[in-house]
């Protein structure tokens, strides 16, 4: 007679597959700590001096000279370093506002309105993304800058990227899987227009999206760095110019060129622990429906 091996049985022997096994463990905190180490370093040697920088073996604790260190950065006339990270903020926000935005509209055009040509917009859309156009538009991009009279000015960097195929794809895929064709329809039986059918049916429900999107543009831009070294002026660049030009005056002051990029590293983080919780949310929805 065969043994029977009862449920409760089969169930114990039965692995989750969804556990982290102790190696599973150790690789995502080694993980961890490769990540977050050069972040610290830069923080290390930006509050130390140029000495404690090449000292073998190193420091692994901060110091006591950060405070000296910034106000140093922000002193240094090359680099302009000051009206750089404010230009930066302008210029990153300026353009996520925008990118965000007009992402969403088009996103709730392409899903969910039924028009002429919308395909055949749409994959033109997303034919600008295979395309390098930074690269191949350097020139005749400088040369509408000069017709308008913005080189130098703050306006030819926020206006080539207003939009980008990216969002407005990525807003398109996120509200077909985040709003139901039949709630919108819906809202439409309830006598609501389209503009206030995408205020309080669509933005509540992509807002996980917004998030990730608006992160990732802000990152993208505060880190852009050929197009303002090429249109804007060294009295007016933006946080990435300038720290070039602190490279470039002072390539053997490392504590200089540190505490710089910490400061340029400081509002991403910001943004980061902001919009945290909304980010993760987002990508964690966009994996359960997928």
């Amino acid at each position: 007679m065969s043994a029977i091996t009862s449920p409760a049985a089969g169930t114990r022997d039965r692995r989750d597959p969804f556990r982290a096994t102790p190696l599973t463990k150790i690789g995502l905190g080694v993980t961890l700590v490769l990540s977050i180490f050069p972040i610290y370093w830069m923080i290390i040697i930006a509050s130390r001096t140029n000495s404690d920088a090449v000292d073998v073996p190193p420091p692994l604790l901060p110091g006591g000279n950060l405070g000296e260190n910034v106000r140093r950065v922000l002193a240094t006339e090359d680099a302009h370093f000051l009206a750089g990270l404010l230009n930066s903020l302008v210029v990153t926000s300026a353009v996520t506002v925008s990118v965000v935005v007009i992402s969403t509209f088009a996103g709730f055009a392409f899903a969910r309105l039924r028009f002429r040509g919308r395909n055949l917009l749409l994959g033109s859309i997303l034919l600008t993304m295979m395309v390098p156009l930074q690269q191949m538009g350097v020139v005749p991009l400088y040369q509408l800058m000069v017709e308008l009279g913005w080189v130098g000015s703050l306006k030819a960097v926020i206006l080539p990227y207003l939009l980008n195929g990216f969002g407005v794809f990525m807003m398109t895929q996120y509200t077909e899987q985040a709003v139901p064709e039949e709630l919108v329809e819906a809202a439409r039986v309830d006598g609501a227009s389209t503009l206030r059918v995408w205020w309080n049916v669509i933005l509540p429900a992509v807002r996980p999206g917004m998030a990730v999107l608006a992160l990732q543009t802000f990152m993208l831009n505060w880190n852009e760095f050929m197009w303002p070294l090429i249109v804007l002026t060294p009295e007016n660049p933006t946080v990435q110019v300038s720290i070039s030009f602190l490279t470039a005056a002072h390539s053997t002051d490392y504590v200089l060129i540190f505490t710089g990029t910490a400061l340029s590293v400081l509002p991403l983080v910001v943004v980061f622990l902001a919009f945290g919780r909304q980010i993760v949310g987002g990508l964690m929805e966009g994996a359960v429906k997928a």
